[in-house]
């Protein structure tokens, strides 16, 4: 349990956000389980990590100036698509969908690639060596897919939501969520330097789970939560094309206890515990 001094806030000045992508894996409930709908992947991050650490979040990440470099054999909506959806320009779109598709693979070893454009990798585990450089920096995404001969799977995301860190935090990420199935045949896992525990777990049973303080969700990721909630299957999810609006919670700082304020808040502080911050 985080403690209230330890919520205690430094605001900083203002903090330019760096572009980051988040990837919501999904997969139906399995028929033999009993009940049906789908489950996420989630993460409980380190402890000690400088941002969200100990914190219950999907795998993602900050974009990396190689992901803005890629040149990758691609399939699915062309990069201008992707731009229009995310609200950027062409070059950013391309380096955001590339973040995602790495930071997946790198945090849970999920690769949204395959040998051709209308096939996907069925195991991963033969490039783990090629993981753990990817997330060192040793080697960047682009060469890996070239080395592999695989192809970027762009058609197995979907654009989901769009927040930036509030101001006032000493680290601002402006972050694009997006969906994805994971890919039959391939096991997500928790074998990441950033995480120490992972799981697969319904939308109701993670917030659940948060509500009687097992877990610490941050306001995006309780936000889509409560959303995907409403999702009686993948392919319903993956049907959807969700308005994105920018959403950046306000930090409030002259009022005890101080928290965040954002669109959609209510049962937020009612149900259960919160951190203000996503600071140290």
């Amino acid at each position: 349990m985080v403690s209230n001094h330890e919520r205690t806030p430094r605001v900083h000045p203002e903090v330019t956000p760096k572009d980051a992508s988040t990837v919501i894996l999904i997969r139906d409930v399995a028929a033999d389980a009993g009940s049906s709908g789908i489950e996420v992947f989630l993460l409980r991050r380190v402890a000690g990590m400088a941002f969200a650490g100990g914190m219950t979040v999907f795998p993602g990440g900050g974009v990396d100036p190689s992901d803005a470099r890629a040149e990758v054999r691609w399939a699915g909506p062309p990069v201008e698509w992707w731009a229009q959806r995310l609200s950027t320009d062409a070059a950013l779109a391309r380096a955001l969908v590339c973040a995602a598709v790495r930071e997946t693979f790198e945090e849970c070893g999920v690769l949204l690639a395959g040998p051709s454009p209308d096939t996907v990798v069925e195991d991963t585990s033969h490039y783990a060596q090629a993981r753990v450089r990817l997330e060192n920096r040793e080697l960047s995404f682009s060469d890996f897919l070239e080395r592999e001969n695989l192809v970027l799977r762009a058609d197995l995301l979907r654009p989901w939501a769009n927040w930036i860190t509030p101001i006032g935090e000493r680290r601002r990420y402006d972050t694009r969520f997006f969906v994805a199935a994971a890919p039959n045949g391939q096991v997500a896992d928790g074998a990441t330097s950033e995480a120490e525990e992972v799981a697969w777990l319904s939308p109701a049973d993670a917030l659940a789970q948060w509500q009687r303080g097992s877990s610490i969700l941050l306001p995006p990721t309780w936000s889509q939560l409560e959303a995907l909630s409403a999702f009686g299957s993948v392919a319903e999810v993956l049907a959807a094309e969700p308005e994105i609006p920018v959403i950046l919670p306000t930090l409030i700082t002259d009022r005890e206890p101080i928290r965040v304020e954002f669109p959609g808040q209510d049962g937020y502080y009612e149900n259960g515990p919160h951190p203000w911050s996503v600071r140290d």
